[in-house]
């Protein structure tokens, strides 16, 4: 009985083999490397922190808005109503190319999106945690960018 109760604990403990959650640091590297630090005047702190609390750095996160009648994909939660499959498709990808760990389409179709006129506003999340935040910078410490 104790090893069965166990075991089903261990089971909920456990992170799914298919999930690819990256470190803070990973996703700064990446994005770095994706010209996204001070891109359209955004530091990299800014984009960190966005993809933090869009995502918890999963860049394999789908996330189904029944409410709202969306549907909100990787790492930055990228809406297919406006940017992907058969919305209105503004950045011209399937939104399964944006549950790709390399970020390559996900930066692609961010930078489009930040270009807007409600550019990094387009993610209330990032308005809400990290527009008026005074420790942004904590979000890169001990990154070796």
């Amino acid at each position: 009985m104790k090893v069965s109760v166990v075991l089903s604990l261990i089971g909920y403990l456990m992170v799914p083999s298919g999930a690819h959650i990256l470190g803070r640091c990973v996703v700064a590297k990446k994005l770095q490397e994706g010209g996204m630090d001070y891109y359209e005047g955004y530091s990299l702190a800014n984009w960190v922190c966005l993809a933090y609390f869009e995502s918890k750095f999963n860049p394999t996160a789908v996330y189904d808005n029944s409410q709202e009648n969306y549907t909100g994909y990787g790492l930055f939660q990228i809406r297919n109503d406006d940017w992907c499959d058969h919305g209105r498709n503004r950045c011209h990808m399937a939104c399964s190319d944006l549950l790709n760990p390399n970020l390559k389409k996900t930066i692609a179709c961010a930078k489009k999106i930040v270009r807007g006129k409600d550019a990094m506003r387009s993610w209330p999340s990032w308005t809400l945690n990290c527009q008026f935040s005074d420790t942004l910078s904590r979000w890169l410490d001990g990154c070796k960018l």
